[in-house]
């Protein structure tokens, strides 16, 4: 079994998710991680650990307001231990495991550049807890994303410790820390904390990161999907792709609107549905002259013609998330932090690199990103249910008999009240500051809300998703008889044929909608429409 080794400076975003969501990855640390992290500790021990040492902040003085204050070193090590009660002042339902994990991995990440200055059995103990499956239990609501994720961080450092008061998740159960560590055999069951040990435990915005990097990540995925349920629309509706011309992205170069363009032009190369003579076929619904030929489209409704000026800006604003991700996946964020001295030693320097508010600005951004994204496919199964604005499609894509079956109007409902729900957690957080402390904290970053609200968007977006790729093939399905001989894109088809292979019994009319609906979130939770798709033409996004 291959490991996974943490150095501080070279682990990517796409080995965290994978980390957080596959435990059987092993994690370790780097020996040159592990000689530096002793090389500084053994200057420490040997040069700071009298009552004579220098005052350094949270190592030999307490914190906030008061950082003054000497702690003598026969009282540290019970410092380090109230440091983390004191902070433990969570509330609410705790992260997922998945959080739990990155946050781990994060956090021994962050003290493999030894910059932190904890011990090496530190960085040994969270990466112990990784590789055994044992999830400290972290309440998600507490942290201002100040300095950094102080209360949940402060859950995980009490059952690093084996606190007797501290949860944890382990194989499925949720129990006492002592006593899921003593199930997994690890030593010690009480772990004690020296000298700055807590103080890096609990401090940085490490939380915020963890969530932030699994919701981008999902985010990117959610994009790629997004651009085959538009494929499926377009074709569902016989559209006028003359919008997806690359001269026109050309003469407006935002990266992403060319992209978008690019790909839905090889997801429906071969179709023919979305030709002049598809569309002169009249659907039964379809109210239109018929004593007259049929002329040109010229143009469609905003919501397909301008998808590529509205997918692009999610395109872009996540190439620059990923990027402050990437950057903070490799950064040490607590304070303070211990720097190599030029001629030997160290020194400690006081700093603010706790502060989320890279990441809250980013989470931010990725909120409002996506929930454009789901409003704009909302639109679409809007328009794909009302046959006046479907160019014909069976009004509800009911089936069976009229009236008895009502199809999907109330499914659509329910995509808006997500659409709803998203704009208002796509009111910014990073923005809002409340001072705490005794004003000590007098400008926080709000990092932890912004990046859970964030994937909440995300989360409510793979629902919209998900069944607009479920209505555009049953659309697709219903009028297969109406256009014989017409075909769809070689990316369409890939996709439409996995989604009836998972459903096949959709038309049937006595299914129940919310098995549908899950089974649509699916396609994107476990991306096997994509799958199929890249297989047929490549990498949708």
């Amino acid at each position: 079994m291959n490991t996974l080794l943490i150095d501080g400076f070279t682990l990517t975003p796409e080995q965290v998710v994978a980390v957080a969501r596959d435990p059987s990855i092993r994690v370790g640390l780097a020996d040159s991680s592990r000689a530096a992290l002793k090389e500084s500790r053994d200057y420490i021990e040997a040069t700071w650990m009298h009552d004579e040492a220098p005052m350094m902040y949270s190592f030999n003085t307490g914190v906030g307001l008061l950082k003054d204050t000497r702690i003598k070193v026969e009282n540290i090590g019970l410092f380090q231990i109230q440091m983390i009660k004191a902070h433990a002042a969570g509330m609410g339902e705790p992260f997922s495991e998945e959080v739990s994990r990155a946050t781990m991995l994060l956090r021994a990440n962050a003290f493999a550049s030894n910059y932190s200055a904890p011990r090496v059995e530190v960085v040994d103990r969270l990466l112990a807890f990784l590789n055994a499956g044992i999830h400290p239990v972290m309440p998600q609501k507490g942290s201002v994303g100040a300095s950094g994720d102080l209360a949940p961080l402060a859950y995980l450092g009490a059952a690093i410790a084996g606190f007797p008061q501290a949860e944890v998740i382990y194989q499925g159960k949720r129990m006492s820390a002592p006593e899921a560590i003593a199930q997994a055999g690890i030593a010690p069951v009480e772990f004690e904390l020296k000298a700055k040990d807590a103080s890096a435990l609990i401090n940085g915005c490490t939380v915020s990161l963890a969530v932030a990097a699994l919701a981008a990540h999902d985010a990117r995925a959610l994009l790629a999907d997004a651009c085959i349920s538009l494929g499926l629309t377009l074709e569902a509706m016989r559209a006028e792709m003359s919008g997806f011309d690359e001269r026109i992205h050309l003469a407006r170069p935002h990266p992403g609107q060319i992209r978008t363009a690019a790909i839905i032009r090889r997801l429906l190369q071969g179709s023919t549905r979305t030709s002049h003579e598809a569309r002169s076929v009249q659907f039964p619904e379809e109210l239109r002259r018929s004593d007259i030929p049929y002329t040109p489209r010229i143009q469609d409704v905003y919501s397909l013609r301008c998808a590529p000026q509205v997918y692009g800006p999610v395109f872009d604003a996540l190439d620059y998330i990923d990027g402050i991700i990437a950057k903070e996946t490799n950064s040490a964020t607590d304070n303070p932090l211990i720097f190599g001295k030029d001629g030997g030693g160290f020194e400690i320097i006081s700093g603010g690199n706790f502060h989320g508010q890279y990441l809250a600005q980013a989470m931010d951004l990725l909120a409002m990103a996506v929930a454009d994204l789901g409003s704009i496919c909302e639109r679409r199964i809007a328009r794909l249910i009302d046959p006046t604005l479907s160019w014909g499609l069976p009004r509800n894509l009911m089936t069976g008999i009229r009236g008895v079956n009502t199809g999907y109007p109330v499914v659509q409902c329910s995509m808006s009240a997500l659409v709803m729900e998203n704009r208002t957690l796509c009111m910014p957080g990073s923005v809002d500051s409340i001072p705490a402390k005794g004003n000590s904290e007098d400008h926080i970053s709000n990092s932890t809300w912004c990046a859970r609200k964030a994937a909440t968007v995300v989360a409510n977006t793979q629902y919209i998703v998900g069944v607009e790729m479920l209505l555009a093939a049953q659309g697709l399905t219903m009028t297969e008889s109406l256009l014989p001989g017409f075909v769809l894109g070689q990316g369409t088809q890939a996709a439409y044929e996995e989604i009836r292979r998972q459903i096949p019994a959709c038309l049937d009319g006595d299914r129940w909608f919310h098995d549908d609906i899950a089974t649509a979130r699916s396609f994107v939770l476990e991306g096997t429409v994509r799958a199929a798709v890249e297989k047929a033409v490549g990498r949708v996004a």
